[in-house]
């Protein structure tokens, strides 16, 4: 059993799986600030975007930097990261 324990354990840090590689958007605590809806549609003015972001921790605006300077991330949040690189990124 610690066997198998310790061959998953290193075959998820092998595969660079951590909470520390998590993707941003996926913790949708911070996001509805940046929203006018429920639902998430419909992106807040820039100058209530602007007020979210800098309200944000820094960490947590680095975080989602990064996120957004992945192709991947942000084809999926491109009008958050427009905005988020609008204001000059971690600025």
């Amino acid at each position: 059993m610690k066997r198998q324990l310790a061959c998953v354990a290193a075959l998820t840090i092998g595969l660079g799986a951590s909470p520390a590689s998590a993707d941003p958007f996926s913790d949708l605590a911070e996001l509805p600030t940046f929203y006018t809806d429920a639902t998430m549609k419909t992106m807040k003015p820039m100058a209530g975007f602007k007020k979210a972001w800098f309200a944000m921790p820094k960490h947590d605006r680095v975080k989602m930097t990064k996120a957004c300077n992945d192709p991947a991330t942000s084809k999926s949040h491109a009008q958050f990261c427009a905005n988020m690189l609008a204001l000059g990124g971690t600025n």
